[in-house]
């Protein structure tokens, strides 16, 4: 299987509140480091050094400091498109959190609709 349609099988089996993903990553072929750190540039993978696996992955999924899902997938389908295998890991998965945005001084018409963009 694909990294591509490995990260969506793994995006596919996690609950709808799930908020951070990380996972590892290690290619087969560490001549290819390079060009495959050119393409996971776009996610903002963190490079491990002196480790037995390659990157380290957070996404998040609705809000949150990492990547969006989407890009994640585009980026690892880019690896599958140039021929770079690998394999992954997922460390760690966290749900249920939720977005804390400062509310004072905003008018109610800001309020409401911030409520009705997180409530979907």
């Amino acid at each position: 299987m694909s990294l591509a349609d490995t990260f969506q099988s793994i995006v596919d089996s996690l609950p709808d509140d799930w908020t951070d993903l990380e996972f590892d990553l290690r290619i087969a072929d560490e001549s290819r480091y390079v060009e495959a750190a050119l393409y996971l540039t776009t996610c903002n993978a963190r490079p491990y050094s002196h480790h037995d696996w390659h990157w380290r992955q957070l996404v998040a999924h609705r809000f949150g400091h990492a990547a969006a899902a989407p890009t994640v997938h585009g980026a690892l389908a880019l690896l599958d498109d140039a021929g770079i295998a690998g394999e992954m890991a997922v460390r760690e998965m966290r749900s249920g959190r939720v977005e804390v945005t400062q509310m004072w001084g905003r008018p109610y018409s800001a309020r409401e609709e911030f409520r009705r963009l997180r409530a979907q």
